[in-house]
């Protein structure tokens, strides 16, 4: 006999519920505010209006599915399984938080703030919860997959993120590594002469001629301010201001499109390291590969810094399409 289904509901603490946990009463949390030029009733409206939107999802819930709730904070210990659909009730960013913990389970973006919220992600409202849910579990249910990115180290460890990935030092200081690219339609540049380094290119030499680009192939030692790589979901954001920032000289994918692009931040000139590696489209099949060469970097997604890949000096990681996509029912 098999399972009935399970619904999932996706949900992250309020703040004025942050601000009780923290100051113990609504007044004394009424009191900071105040003394900070905020009023406590605009955060309480806020706290009221999504309590009332999660209990319309859970309501909603078909009586005889099973069903489960999760905050935020414990996702990365939350056990999705196969038959799940997960609901994820409050912000955009939140269905990217989730996002990294599912493997092609269906998810509904409910949005509990409208007006508040970007609606990108989360494009229905409470009321549309139990529709979208017996939809999901019927054949042909109409549904986006998001292309997502990924990093592997070489030590196994695997991280997977909705709208980017940034390698770089935890605590925002010079990061210093090894970039290449791998895959299919990538030469192998000669470089500068001069000392060679592991793969036998020389060590800060360019690839492409030094017009910026990574279409030339080849590898780099570099030190800068860390390398992001994102998707066309995440072109919305962090991903977009560096592209901006360049010039916006290549096209921004699609969030359906197996295409990445990946920025390198600020990096710096020297006799040692060089800059002509620093921007470029990865698709399915390209990867782009980070070789530590400093005591620590790591590799977090979508922001969530708590829950990165902890490189040290040797150790490489790629980072590449995914083969895991976000099931978005529209």
């Amino acid at each position: 006999m098999s399972l009935a289904p399970r619904a999932v509901i996706v949900h992250r603490t309020t703040e004025y519920e942050e601000l009780l946990a923290r100051h113990g009463t609504h007044g004394q949390a009424e009191f900071f505010l105040s003394s900070r030029g905020r009023s406590i009733r605009e955060v309480a409206e806020r706290h009221r209006r999504s309590v009332r939107a999660l209990a319309a999802v859970s309501a909603a819930v078909p009586p005889q599915w099973r069903r489960a709730r999760v905050e935020r904070a414990d996702l990365d210990r939350f056990l999705f399984a196969p038959e799940d659909v997960v609901v994820v009730a409050g912000q955009d960013g939140l269905v990217a938080n989730t996002a990294k913990y599912l493997a092609g389970q269906p998810v509904v973006g409910i949005d509990t703030d409208p007006g508040r919220n970007t609606g990108v992600l989360v494009r229905h409202r409470p009321d549309e919860t139990g529709r979208l849910l017996r939809a999901a579990v019927a054949r042909g249910a109409a549904a986006e997959e998001l292309t997502m990115v990924e990093a592997v180290a070489d030590d196994t460890q695997r991280l997977v993120a909705l709208n980017e990935i940034y390698l770089g030092r935890p605590d925002h200081q010079t990061s210093r590594y090894r970039l290449d690219l791998d895959g299919p339609g990538t030469p192998v540049a000669a470089g500068p002469k001069g000392p060679k380094g592991p793969a036998g290119v020389a060590a800060g030499g360019g690839s492409d001629g030094g017009d910026g680009s990574a279409e030339g192939g080849g590898g780099e030692v570099q030190a800068s301010s860390g390398v992001l790589v994102g998707t066309g979901t995440g072109a919305t954001g962090w991903l977009r201001s560096l592209w901006r920032e360049r010039g916006g000289s290549r096209p921004l994918p699609a969030p359906a499109e197996a295409r990445l692009l990946w920025f390198v931040r600020e990096a710096w000139p020297s006799p040692a390291t060089g800059t002509s590696l620093v921007e470029g489209d990865l698709t399915a099949g390209r990867r782009l590969r980070v070789t530590v060469e400093s005591d620590r970097l790591v590799a977090f997604g979508d922001g969530m810094e708590s829950d990165a890949l902890e490189l040290t000096w040797g150790q490489s990681v790629r980072v590449g399409v995914s083969d895991t996509s976000l099931r978005l029912l529209v």
